[in-house]
């Protein structure tokens, strides 16, 4: 029986990118990125929302062909989006076993080469062997094991029955997460893995991701994991010369190198600045001496008197035209959040909340006060009802009781928003409820 299993390339695997463009609707969306990913290593790419980061993990994975460039793929994939779409009646269980299918196939065929071994069939002793090189290549007797570790610490639905439909979009990241963590691919790659994922989940995600022994490719906002797990960031936020850095030394080293790169970028279109404007006051100072009837210095040869001052004018004229040709843009400073100013008034509380519950998403009972000026962080993990709190507390849902200041609102922030985030990826609120 023949059955068809993929195999991990691990030392041998290569994810090369070479002079990768993307252009859609006529605006370029990806210009001139290289990237050479091996085993081991680990690459975070960050940039503004809007810069390609997402169309770029596509490219490597192979849904999206490129305009421009290409890549060299040898090694197995997996890739996780930001949405896990939900199709029919598809449970978690067949989304773990879509994952493991090479490792079912790579037990299956040993189970056949070791029955056709015992009934003494012809050439079974080397089905036996190459499926037993294949099973242990894939460390296919653990591949349940390690998905169930990973659903259990990554908070997701261990009911392998349970339908993908009923589950959230987070909790379907999460089951995704956890079946590319058992599969164990030659590459990761993952988009914004930390969105759905509470205190514990990153622990553990964190941890798989620094002991995993093939490449990673890390698209994310969060200064924390890029932190802890990057060694290279991929900078496609815009440049002095329009095309994508490359940062060693983590995301250290691209916090220090984009500080720096910025300096640079500022201080050269200062000095662009400063002489184009001087080429443009000689070029009015040339023009002016023509036309008030500049003469030369006796002595001067009659065709020198001719052609002297237009000569200076076109030189002037070829100069500021150079300058124009290699000019240097105006550097874009990254985008920063910031807290809104809220008006402090002493002595007031704005809202309180008693005995608040929401049954089934809020079953404990919870009481608040939130005087002016204060700062409050809802912290738990997933399924806690955080969310289901800032619902209730903002009127969208009704608890057991609140009551609220007449101008109080709630500002339904990221659930990890305590985080600190990356340059150019600020933190969104919802529209307050009213005016603050």
């Amino acid at each position: 029986m023949n059955i068809s299993i993929t195999l991990p390339a691990r030392a041998q695997a290569q994810l090369v990118a070479e002079g990768i463009g993307v252009v859609r609707g006529g605006r370029t969306v990806l210009h001139d990125v290289h990237m050479s990913v091996s085993p081991q290593d680990r690459w975070g790419i960050v940039g503004e929302n809007g810069r390609g980061k997402t169309t770029l993990l596509h490219v490597l994975n192979g849904a999206l062909v490129p305009d421009e460039g290409a890549v060299q793929r040898v090694g197995t994939l997996g890739t996780a989006e930001q949405a896990m779409a939900a199709h029919g009646d598809a449970t978690v269980g067949d989304a773990i076993d879509l994952e493991l299918a090479d490792a079912r196939a790579a037990l299956k065929a040993l189970d056949e080469a070791t029955r056709a071994m015992a009934e003494g069939r012809p050439s079974a002793d080397d089905a036996y062997t190459s499926a037993l090189d294949a099973a242990e290549a894939l460390d296919a007797w653990d591949a349940d094991r390690r998905v169930d570790l990973a659903l259990e610490n990554l908070g997701a639905v261990t009911d392998r029955g349970r339908p993908l439909s009923e589950l959230s979009v987070g909790q379907r990241y999460r089951v995704r997460l956890a079946c590319l963590l058992g599969a164990e691919h030659d590459f990761l790659l993952l988009d914004e893995p930390t969105n759905h994922l509470d205190a514990a989940g990153l622990a553990f995600l964190t941890a798989r991701l620094c002991a995993h022994p093939g490449g990673v490719v890390v698209v994310s906002h969060d200064r924390v994991l890029l932190s802890d797990v990057a060694t290279t960031i991929l900078d496609l936020d815009p440049s002095r010369d329009g095309r994508p850095a490359v940062h060693g030394d983590g995301f250290a080293g691209y916090r220090d190198g984009r500080e720096a790169e910025l300096l640079r970028w500022e201080e050269e279109y200062e000095r662009q600045r400063a002489e184009h404007a001087r080429l443009t006051r000689d070029l009015s100072e040339a023009r002016n001496r023509l036309v008030g009837g500049w003469r030369p210095d006796k002595g001067t040869g009659k065709h020198q008197r001719a052609t002297r001052a237009p000569a200076l004018v076109r030189a002037v004229h070829r100069r500021r035209d150079d300058l124009e040709r290699h000019a240097v843009t105006a550097p874009e400073p990254p985008r920063r959040f910031g807290m809104p100013d809220l008006p402090s008034r002493p002595g007031t509380a704005l809202l309180t909340a008693d005995d608040v519950r929401v049954a089934s998403r809020l079953p404990r009972d919870v009481s608040l006060s939130l005087p002016s000026g204060s700062r409050l962080v809802v912290t738990g993990p997933n399924g806690s009802g955080k969310s289901t709190l800032l619902a209730a507390l903002a009127g969208r849902l009704p608890p057991g009781e609140r009551s609220g200041g007449p101008r109080a609102r709630a500002c339904n922030c990221s659930p990890r928003s305590r985080r600190t985030r990356t340059a150019g990826a600020p933190t969104r609120c919802s529209p307050p409820t009213s005016d603050a």
